[in-house]
């Protein structure tokens, strides 16, 4: 369909040019999410494994290398759910680490903040819908219960065709018992 030709790019676009912008300035971006980073792996400390690295330039790339990938993934039309997903994780950290617009005194910063937020949470709305377009085929959950449906159709039918077949060899039994 066209519409999804022309909707995936520009959703993905602020994506890709976000992720550009992170790697162009990467110890910007690190510095501005470092309180956030630190009390976040404070409050979950034990819960996360040693593996993910707690190095703000290290996930600003990280995030700036999913945006980028996913962002094209979903322009292109390449898993476009996944991509969409993907991008959805990558929001949410990055709309409550720059956009805390709860703590900002000033009010006009407040309200640049607060607009900023409400333009990510639109974005997520865009990206829900994405994860959920099956592109006019049937989801995944419709095909699981219509083969379970399937299954249990054909595991009836065996059942009754069993207990015929039981019944016959049953009256044959008692008819060769009986002579």
């Amino acid at each position: 369909m066209i519409l999804r030709r022309v909707a995936r790019p520009l959703l993905a676009s602020i994506f890709i040019y976000g992720g550009i912008g992170m790697l162009r300035d990467t110890q910007g971006h690190a510095k501005a999410v470092e309180p956030f980073l630190t009390d976040t792996f404070d409050k979950v400390e034990g819960l996360v494994p040693d593996q993910v690295p707690r190095d703000p330039v290290t996930l600003v790339r990280i995030d700036a290398a999913v945006k980028i990938g996913a962002g094209l993934a979903l322009a292109s039309g390449k898993a476009p759910r996944l991509a969409s997903l993907a991008l959805i994780g990558t929001l949410v950290p990055t709309t409550l680490a720059a956009h805390r617009f709860w703590e900002i005194k000033d009010p006009a910063e407040k309200q640049a903040q607060q607009v900023q937020f409400l333009k990510n949470a639109g974005l997520a709305g865009g990206l829900l819908l994405a994860v959920s377009d099956t592109a006019g085929k049937p989801s995944l959950g419709w095909r699981a219960r219509r083969a379970a449906k399937k299954a249990g159709q054909g595991a009836d039918k065996l059942g009754r065709k069993a207990s015929k077949r039981a019944d016959k060899l049953s009256k044959k039994a008692e008819k060769a018992l009986s002579h």
